[in-house]
């Protein structure tokens, strides 16, 4: 093999060596970019959420729309709050459906049983009883309190599901004792009850509280 051929197999050589080091140095760039953002979401999102807490909502809505569209699904639900209560930005139904399905399609419980609840109303998407039904039970499988909750309701009128007593006791039973919101729930519903609600007297009755 003469000198010439030898040089330019070396230079094949060095040629596919920097390519792979090109594709190694973006690769790693990328993955440093996706971190830095998700870092950037999850401090956007902290920000926000404890200006919400605090009511200040006008303050709150800029850093958790800035997270939820770098795809912060905590910050997708609050924001679709935002917009669903109208704090820091006007009501919008619309918007506010967009991002509870934004933040249900990554699996967030609270997200799934809020998306829920615009089907059974209608708010911001067409109504569909079953749908609604159907976003329940899922995140009610998540141990969600007022998914549970919703979902008893669904048994117990027949609403986008068959009636069944037994399901609705067994559902609306968990609610009210989760740990995390059964308590407001049932004080919820004796507050209702006191004020002559009859289907939260029917409820109590029922679940024996």
């Amino acid at each position: 093999m003469g000198p010439k051929k030898n040089k330019i197999n070396e230079k094949t050589i060095f040629l596919k060596k920097t390519r792979s080091m090109r594709k190694l140095f973006f690769l790693l760039l990328t993955v440093f970019s996706l971190n830095i953002s998700a870092q950037n979401a999850d401090k956007l999102y902290e920000e926000g959420k404890q200006l919400y807490d605090q009511k200040n909502y006008t303050a709150a809505f800029p850093k958790l729309k800035a997270a939820a569209e770098k795809g912060h699904k905590k910050a997708q639900y609050r924001l679709g709050r935002c917009y669903d209560k109208g704090r820091g930005t006007l009501e919008n139904e619309k918007l506010a459906f967009h991002w509870y399905e934004k933040s249900a399609a990554q699996g967030y419980a609270k997200a799934i049983y809020e998306l829920g609840d615009c089907y059974k109303d209608g708010d911001g998407v067409a109504k569909d009883r079953q749908k609604a039904f159907e976003l329940f039970k899922k995140a009610a499988a998540m141990e969600n309190a007022d998914a549970e909750y919703a979902l008893g309701k669904c048994y117990l009128k027949g609403k986008g599901t068959k009636a069944d007593q037994a399901l609705a006791k067994k559902w609306l039973k968990r609610a009210v004792t989760n740990e995390k919101g059964g308590k407001e729930i049932l004080a919820d519903l004796h507050k209702q009850a006191a004020e002559g609600d009859e289907d939260a007297k029917a409820i109590l009755t029922l679940i024996g509280k």
